[in-house]
């Protein structure tokens, strides 16, 4: 595939949305309505008792609250995604983990953007304090077992699609049949 132009229609504090005029494999020439992400992280904290750590953040594009890990957008280009996730944790939760192990990384949507979200494992759990940014509304922060956490995804109450990858991702190396 061979990219073209691109024609900047928004630029924002999270997302580039742009027009991309692309040579397909096929050798059709289209234009393309293609988002670009910085990319992001998510952390499976998983505590000396086999509970995850969700959370019950206010998601407007969702409709309301919805059960997700704590996650958040790199600050800038080159953020390593471990520092991310380290820093995602603390702030969303007032958790800091002494282990931090990359369970892979996923891409949202690629049929329009490039997001990718790097999930990590955290264990060895220790508390401090929160530091929400502003614009963050979490109703509740809990403490899950991760086979319950599982039967939330089967049961529909969790629908993000970044914590059901986490999840299923921890619960393999933790040995969780799900």
């Amino acid at each position: 595939m061979r990219h073209g132009m691109r024609r900047e229609v928004y630029g924002g504090r999270v997302v580039d949305l742009g027009i991309e005029r692309v040579t397909l494999p096929s050798g059709v020439e289209v234009d393309l309505e293609i988002i670009r992400q910085k990319g992001a992280s998510a952390v499976v904290a998983l505590d000396e008792a086999g509970r995850v750590v969700l959370i019950r953040q206010f998601r407007h594009a969702a409709g309301g609250f919805i059960w997700e890990l704590p996650a958040g957008v790199l600050d800038r280009p080159g953020e390593a995604p471990e520092a991310c996730a380290a820093r995602e944790l603390r702030e969303e939760t007032g958790l800091h983990a002494s282990a931090l192990t990359r369970l892979g990384t996923i891409l949202t949507t690629p049929g329009f953007t490039d997001e990718r979200i790097h999930l990590f494992l955290a264990r060895d759990l220790s508390e401090r304090e929160t530091a929400r940014e502003h614009d963050e509304v979490i109703a509740e922060v809990a403490r899950v077992p991760l086979g319950e956490a599982l039967a939330m995804v089967r049961r529909g109450d969790i629908v993000d699609a970044k914590t059901i990858c986490g999840l299923h991702l921890a619960a393999s190396v933790a040995g969780v049949t799900p």
